[in-house]
């Protein structure tokens, strides 16, 4: 079983099925970086060679680990909140000490929105562009939840990829439809950016329509890759196959596994997710975010939906 490569942008090749790790660090799973490691070594093994981490998933550690002995090609794209070059520099070297990765393939700012937003990080993208020309990085790039920070990225020069939010619903699409954030993406991809998808799976509540869901990502024109939280071999073994063959080996249609709701430590305690919780699951604590009380939460996830940001998810 092999999975098809891509040319993500002229000097980076990446397989279609790309491993997100924030699945494995503390927001989430909270595997050791032994543990974490040995499933991103398997994903390895299973012929995937693109992963994406950030410096606020904590999971350098366990790519460092995977990558012990390691002597094939992989690509790793990370992400920074950097707003100037002072801060810029010191998350790319955090990167790369962390890693133990002389270059870092794909540098992303995180979570851009718009026009303003790609302004306001100038000096950062400028750093980032100069450590490109002095092979440090082989590709700049930003992450968005937004269409508007889509098409901002394609019209910047110094911008290779593009690191969208999309999937069968909408959801998470800040600013706009699911339609309109595919039709972005694609003029995107025309204008020479290389494109791997986020959210295909709504962050988990799209679990149970997981092929559906997943085939239309992987199948939407401008998309080169696809980022998939993987947290089990499980996992690893049911999305290569997918990625490779077009549907789900036998057996592994639909995981039987646990499945937890995550709110993020980044809410800003808005409340809108409690208003929607029918069963009473949410509520404030003392410093003002939302928490889950799992013996009541059914996993409906009509919350998800309702949090602006995307800071609610089913793992």
């Amino acid at each position: 079983m092999r999975l098809k490569h891509v040319h993500l942008c002229p000097n980076v090749v990446v397989s279609t099925l790309c491993y997100g790790t924030l699945t494995l660090g503390p927001w989430q799973k909270g595997l050791t970086p032994e543990e974490g490691g040995r499933l991103l070594r398997y994903a390895m093994e299973q012929g995937v060679t693109f992963f994406d981490t950030a410096e606020l998933y904590q999971t350098y550690d366990h790519i460092r680990h995977a990558l012990k002995g390691w002597d094939k090609e992989v690509v790793i794209a990370t992400k920074s909140y950097a707003v100037d070059e002072k801060d810029a520099r010191r998350s790319l070297e955090k990167a790369r000490r962390e890693m133990d990765r002389d270059v870092i393939d794909i540098f992303m700012l995180h979570e851009q929105e718009s026009d303003a937003t790609l302004r306001g990080h100038a000096r950062a993208l400028e750093f980032l562009s100069r450590a490109k020309q002095a092979g440090i990085i082989r590709a700049v790039g930003i992450s968005t939840h937004f269409i508007s920070g889509v098409r901002a990225a394609t019209n910047h020069p110094q911008i290779d990829v593009i690191h969208p939010l999309i999937n069968l619903t909408g959801l998470g699409i800040v600013d706009g439809s699911r339609d309109q954030m595919a039709s972005a993406i694609l003029d995107a991809a025309q204008a020479d950016k290389g494109i791997f998808a986020m959210k295909a799976l709504g962050g988990g509540s799209l679990f149970h329509r997981a092929e559906e869901s997943l085939s239309y990502v992987r199948n939407l024109r401008g998309v080169h890759s696809v980022a998939v939280g993987m947290g089990c071999r499980e996992d690893i073994d049911a999305n290569v196959g997918f990625f490779a063959d077009g549907y789900f080996p036998q057996g592994l249609e639909q995981l039987d596994r646990e499945r937890r709701l995550v709110i993020e430590p980044w809410c800003d305690g808005c409340s809108c997710c409690i208003a929607a919780c029918a069963n009473g699951a949410l509520s404030l604590d003392d410093s003002n975010m939302v928490v889950v009380d799992h013996s009541k939460c059914v996993l409906c996830s009509y919350c998800v939906p309702r949090c602006t940001y995307f800071n609610i998810k089913v793992v």
